[in-house]
């Protein structure tokens, strides 16, 4: 790894909204052909941060260097919907300029280097999310950035795609930034943490891997509760003394003067403590009281060599049943929960007046340009009122202030919280949950888990993480793989 400096932020501070900082003359550096992890609370402003680097947003104070000549080029998170009717080829051309006359073999080695095999003809919204996560990051190295930015690369990936992005990561000689709350996968790969504190507004460094820079936080917490203990000890000591020599007269009082200034002093010297990132409250999904087959499929389409094969099999869900649907990406797991939520599979049938409670990985079941406040209203047909709506809200850190802003001027964690607010606001007697840890942040993941757990209807599962699926528990599985 170079010495060199390839990214630097001096002082270095942005807001949308004046007064509302995002950051706060923060700092950092990475050097060339370093990998670091960019961390912090949905919302902090991660995604911010990015734009930043790219020269999409100006700072409002302070300065960002990027060594002379270096280019930069970002994985996002999600295809645009206006580029899902594109070919692949087409998607690929719209990285340049001008489209180089070698775009094809350019386009095959890219999709060799991040483990995808599909015909270039191929329109990407029919793509699986797996593979469109892939082609994402294809998208980003066909541009041969000297910085590349990541955006939660894992989403969507199996653990095939996952075991292959670290391997190529690991290899890969140009400076990385990830955002991830995927432990494993930064473990594994990572040189350091570039934490942004949604408190503080301040960019804080750690070296080595994301569990050791937790222990260092940690420990670093514990050291200033610590000093402030102690502190606060000597103060009160101080203020004892003065009561008492404060009574007395002559060089008494003096001292009980030089005593005053002393505890100002020391006040002084008291560190702020570092705050815990919030976590979402614990929350329940209550069940619609419905009782018979909720779901019967009695075929499914699977995807081989990129084409659909319809298959028969035999699963019955009720009130209680979990099925989890696995398989690997491109097989037509997604695919098939939308031909289920859509009622547009023969194999399939929902028992009328079921209500479904749908995560979609894209947020289709958000409507964009709807304020926050009226995507959950929408959806309380139990008990609208707004007090009860609010207060609900806050418990998944949707804050008042952000019940007025659009749905779509939120952050992808945000959005999946918001997600799961309107889950417990429709109550469901079917739960189909399509990746829901993507983009959320590790700390709410155990929360979100137990109150799947505890859910008492029927639930259909498609998850990526084998530490969520572990605290949920299933009955009946369908590998689309093995039919």
């Amino acid at each position: 790894m170079s010495e060199e400096v390839v990214l630097r932020f001096n002082d270095v501070s942005f807001e949308y909204v004046h007064k509302s900082p995002i950051l706060d003359e923060a700092s950092f550096s990475m050097r060339k052909g370093s990998k670091f992890t960019l961390m912090g609370q949905n919302g902090a402003g991660k995604s911010t941060l990015f734009n930043l680097i790219k020269g999409n947003l100006e700072p409002k104070s302070g300065k960002i260097s990027i060594d002379s000549g270096a280019t930069v080029a970002t994985q996002p998170q999600v295809v645009n919907k206006e580029d899902m009717s594109l070919t692949i080829k087409e998607y690929f051309e719209k990285a340049f300029e001008i489209v180089p006359g070698n775009i094809k073999s350019q386009i095959a080695k890219v999709m060799e280097a991040v483990n995808l095999t599909v015909p270039i003809d191929r329109k990407v919204g029919e793509l699986s999310g797996g593979q469109q996560a892939r082609l994402l990051l294809a998208f980003a190295l066909i541009q041969e950035p000297d910085i590349l930015l990541l955006d939660e690369p894992t989403n969507n990936l199996d653990k095939e795609g996952i075991e292959h992005l670290i391997s190529f990561l690991v290899m890969y000689d140009k400076t990385v930034l990830v955002i991830s709350h995927d432990a494993g996968f930064l473990s594994a790969f990572t040189d350091g943490i570039l934490y942004l504190d949604i408190y503080t507004k301040k960019i804080e460094s750690y070296v080595g891997d994301y569990y050791s820079a937790v222990e260092q936080i940690e420990e670093q917490r514990e050291r200033d509760r610590k000093a402030n203990a102690q502190l606060a000890k000597k103060i009160q000591d101080n203020k004892d003394k003065v009561n008492f020599f404060a009574l007395k007269g002559g060089k008494m009082r003096k001292l009980a003067k030089k005593l005053k200034d002393e505890i100002e002093e020391l006040e002084e010297s008291k560190v702020e403590v570092r705050k815990e990132d919030r976590t979402i409250r614990d929350f329940t999904i209550p069940a619609q009281d419905i009782h018979g087959n909720i779901v019967t499929i009695n075929s499914v389409t699977v995807i081989k060599d990129n084409e659909p094969v319809k298959k028969e099999v035999e699963k019955i869900l009720s009130k209680r049943s979990r099925l989890l649907i696995e398989g690997p990406n491109g097989i037509g797991k997604s695919t098939l929960l939308r031909s289920l939520i859509e009622n547009k599979h023969e194999g399939i049938n929902i028992m009328d007046g079921t209500v479904v409670g749908y995560y979609s990985q894209d947020f289709s079941t958000l409507e964009f340009n709807q304020t926050v406040y009226e995507s959950l209203r929408e959806v309380a047909t139990h008990d609208n009122r707004e007090e009860r709506i609010r207060s609900l809200a806050s418990g998944f850190l949707i804050t008042n202030k952000m019940m007025d802003n659009q749905v779509g001027s939120l952050s992808e964690g945000q959005k999946g919280l918001l997600s799961f607010a309107r889950l417990t606001l429709m109550q469901p007697g079917l739960l189909v949950l399509d990746e829901p840890t993507n983009h959320i942040n590790f700390r709410h993941i155990p929360v979100i888990a137990k109150a799947i757990n505890n859910y008492e209807g029927a639930l259909i599962l498609i998850s990526h993480m084998q530490e969520f699926v572990d605290e949920i528990r299933v009955d009946d599985y369908l590998d689309l793989g093995k039919l």
